[in-house]
């Protein structure tokens, strides 16, 4: 093909690409997710396997699985062969590649980020097609995960995430009658040590293609080492093929400690899981109870998943000493339970804030602002169903004293009244607001002031957790999920509304 040929061949597939109906691409997609699901619920398995074929070779499926690893976070990071996919062109082409005839997996690129402890988590990079191998086979498999996993399953799922988790925890711990001690559960290197042999007697995906990608190897300064357990943090499917792994604790648990009748007496065990990935907990009526059936039976089960406890990190607590669950320390003072964020999570953030501001010593404080609010509105908005009052006035406070002395350092000859006078302004109802001009006018001419977010205006509001049973796949709760939707954007909670959670 000749240099012409090959820029009209370029501007078609640019064409083809940009006109591609994606809503009907979506709907088509979503068409046979149904279907998926309700093969599954029935216990047809033929089925089910058909159809998770009909969508891996459709073209909708390959087409949004290309979409998706083109337009997420990863997009501009390139697996072994260096290549992305940063064109409509190479999208559209790269859609006919998706084929499982003759398709063979490169091995990953190992990578370490730092963990909060110091130290690294290793992750394995996936090249553009692998990741899009990956998607396309997600989008046949996620419905069966939702529809066979854990009630209490909260980490890597659609429309559930750790606030739901801890609303969990809350109901499962927040009364008189309820349990009183906690099992909490750390697994050790979940994600590097999954058995291959248990995954692919018992993922309902295709075989041939699973034990390719578990068996790729990954590449560690130019050399080759060869995958025998686990499934690499950093692939797509990675998140549910280890979620798929630990399903099906929640009801080995239920079917062991059922309640009992002894001496005419009810026995209620009160074990309760809530698992967030692979973080859990478990709740029981007695010490002993968990230690000496509850823990050994958990071992058990992820002993045939070639996993294991950590012994550091599982221990049994008190809920009158309190735990740190996903970044929050559940305690009960007096009888009432109290959720509030961590100290090790609330130390993470105030050194992170504290660590912008030392590194931009001598930017312009609307850009020191735009660096910082991003961090701030996490932050509150991730704990702001919870106990966290104190907690934001705290960092309010620390925020403030940093901000002054950067301020301070920059203008060491000029008094403490031209300072405040300088950065903080008279904002509404608030007499300091650090805030900036933003270089736009208000309709009355005066400057339009960009301010930095204050911790303490979130506004504590208790959520409402998603039913266990609800799955974003079947069609019998699309009206649900939509109207959690609603109520979110529009900023009312269904108590609010009138309407039963």
């Amino acid at each position: 093909m000749n240099t012409e040929q090959s820029a009209c061949a370029s501007s078609g597939q640019t064409e083809a690409w940009e006109q591609l109906n994606w809503p009907q691409c979506e709907r088509h997609v979503r068409r046979l997710q149904a279907r998926i699901v309700k093969a599954t619920r029935e216990g047809r398995w033929g089925r089910v396997k058909a159809l998770q074929r009909l969508l891996t070779h459709s073209f909708s499926g390959r087409a949004l699985a290309v979409k998706r690893v083109t337009e997420n976070q990863g997009k501009r990071t390139s697996g072994v062969d260096g290549k992305v996919w940063g064109t409509p062109a190479t999208r559209y082409k790269a859609i006919s590649t998706l084929r499982q005839h003759g398709y063979q997996p490169l091995p990953l690129r190992r990578v370490h980020i730092p963990k909060a402890n110091g130290k690294t988590r290793p992750l394995g990079i996936p090249t553009m097609k692998d990741r899009a191998m990956e998607a396309v086979y997600l989008l046949a498999l996620e419905p069966i995960a939702e529809t066979a996993g854990d009630l209490n399953s909260y980490g890597f799922r659609p429309k559930r995430s750790t606030a739901d988790a801890i609303e969990m925890c809350r109901l499962a711990l927040c009364r008189k009658t309820s349990a009183t001690w906690v099992l909490e559960g750390d697994i050790r290197g979940c994600f590097d040590n999954i058995s291959h042999e248990w995954m692919l007697r018992h993922i309902p995906t295709d075989k041939v293609i699973l034990r390719k990608w578990l068996k790729a190897g990954f590449v560690e300064n130019r050399i080759l080492f060869p995958t025998e357990a686990g499934t690499p943090q950093g692939g797509i499917i990675s998140p549910v093929l280890a979620n798929l792994t630990l399903d099906g604790l929640e009801q080995r648990l239920n079917e062991h400690f059922r309640v009992k009748i002894l001496n005419g007496q009810r026995h209620h065990p009160k074990v309760n899981l809530v698992r967030y990935a692979d973080d859990f907990i478990i709740t029981g009526a007695t010490k002993e109870l968990l230690e000496n059936e509850v823990k050994p039976l958990v071992e058990q089960f992820l002993h045939d998943r070639g996993l294991q406890l950590s012994p550091e990190k599982t221990c049994v607590t008190h809920i009158e000493q309190g735990f740190d669950f996903l970044g929050m320390h559940l305690r009960k003072y007096d009888g009432k339970l109290l959720i509030k964020p961590s100290k090790k999570n609330m130390h993470a953030f105030l050194e992170k804030v504290r660590a912008t501001i030392r590194r931009n010593k001598a930017v312009e404080q609307k850009f020191l602002i735009k660096l910082l609010n991003p961090v701030i509105r996490g932050w509150t908005n991730y704990h702001r169903h919870i106990t966290a009052a104190q907690a934001f006035r705290k960092a309010e406070m620390v925020i403030w004293q940093r901000l002054w002395y950067w301020a301070k350092r920059r203008h060491s000859d000029q008094s403490v009244d031209w300072i405040a006078k300088r950065y903080w302004h008279r904002l509404g109802r608030k007499r300091r607001t650090f805030a900036a001009d933003s270089g736009e006018r208000k309709p009355d001419g005066k400057p339009k002031l960009f301010r930095l977010v204050d911790p303490t205006e979130t506004r504590i509001r208790r959520y409402v957790k998603v039913k266990s049973e609800a799955n974003p796949f079947d069609p019998r709760w699309r009206d649900y999920f939509e109207d959690r939707a609603f109520f979110k954007r529009m900023g009312i909670h269904r108590h609010e509304a009138g309407i039963k959670p």
